[in-house]
């Protein structure tokens, strides 16, 4: 009975947010078609994320929301365009954790301020990670792999990516943690990654649970633990990392809206509220679930705050590693 109530709420939450967007005489808003910018590809999973919002955006905006995916430079080319984009709302940002996060410290200058040309409107999904090994490595548990590892230091090979993405940085932070040695094996993209883990010429990676699981099931590869705070609806029998004996051990590949810097505070909590109403939806909900990610409702300023932690944490990690972009 909780869930209709909630709706309910956020739903005249939006509704008045839009309003206090559009006073009697001045100019509305929207009044033009809005543009996400992703810094990815089409058909990945931003792509998906932001097509998912904006179609549901549109329909209670009244206006089109148009994708425009912009892939290449670890996401640099699309921030810049985003911020030095137009701020009246009209154009958006699909935020990222390599956009915002990581690219700051990969690269001695770029073209955009994570902080500075951008506000924060709206987190749209979470998606951790989880740590899998090839059947071959005798380890059962996080502790058992870390005892392996630090039992032969620097044998064991872990896929990941690429440099500097959210699979290395994960096991950097876990190395860390664990004070053990692994050598990164760092390949372009999942596709590959997941060739050699499968074959076994790499045996440790941190890859997306929707794509592990069905290796998983199928006894190609063993799932040790999720890397997110809880555990994951996708595979609710594997532990966090953190539950593993490692305390505050949290990584999650996000995504979320942002605006180029300046844009009126009004059109921001209009878009926020909108936003939230949509990540509550229970077919949005079940839609990342599927992928293994969830939605999590902020304010904007709730949601710059955990950007700016999430800037400080991957530095740390970063600059410990020596991770230097190619």
């Amino acid at each position: 009975m909780k869930i209709p109530v909630l709706r309910a709420t956020l739903a005249a939450a939006a509704t008045a947010a839009i309003a206090a967007a559009n006073p009697a005489g001045g100019q509305s808003f929207p009044t033009k078609p809005l543009r996400v910018i992703v810094p990815y590809p089409a058909g990945g999973p931003a792509d998906t994320v932001a097509r998912l919002f904006g179609q549901r955006l549109a329909a209670s905006l009244g206006q089109p929301v148009v994708v425009d995916d912009r892939g290449g430079g670890g996401g640099i080319i699309a921030a810049e365009v985003a911020a030095r984009s137009t701020a009246d709302g009209h154009t958006l940002f699909l935020g990222a954790i390599q956009t915002h996060a990581i690219n700051p410290w990969l690269y001695a200058k770029l073209p955009y301020d994570p902080i500075k040309d951008f506000v924060p409107i709206m987190p749209a999904s979470f998606d951790p990670l989880m740590l899998a090994i090839h059947p071959s490595v005798a380890a059962d548990s996080v502790q058992q792999l870390v005892a392996l590892a630090r039992s032969r230091p620097g044998k064991l090979l872990y896929a990941s990516t690429g440099i500097g993405g959210s699979s290395q940085l994960g096991m950097e932070l876990l190395k860390s943690m664990a004070r053990i040695d692994l050598t990164h094996v760092a390949y372009k993209g999942a596709a590959p990654a997941f060739v050699d883990m499968l074959s076994g010429q790499t045996q440790v990676t941190f890859l997306g649970i929707s794509g592990l699981m069905p290796h998983i099931k199928a006894g190609r590869l063993k799932g040790l633990a999720v890397s997110g705070a809880k555990r994951s609806a996708a595979a609710p029998e594997v532990p966090t990392v953190a539950e593993s004996g490692f305390p505050g051990f949290e990584v999650v590949t996000w995504y979320g809206f942002m605006a180029p810097a300046g844009t009126p505070a009004s059109v921001i909590r209009a878009l926020n509220a909108e936003l939230a109403r949509i990540a509550n939806l229970s077919e949005v909900k079940d839609r990342l679930a599927a992928a293994g990610a969830e939605t999590v409702v902020m304010t904007p300023e709730a949601f710059a705050g955990f950007v700016k932690a999430e800037l400080t944490k991957w530095g740390k990690v970063i600059r410990e590693a020596n991770i230097k972009a190619d």
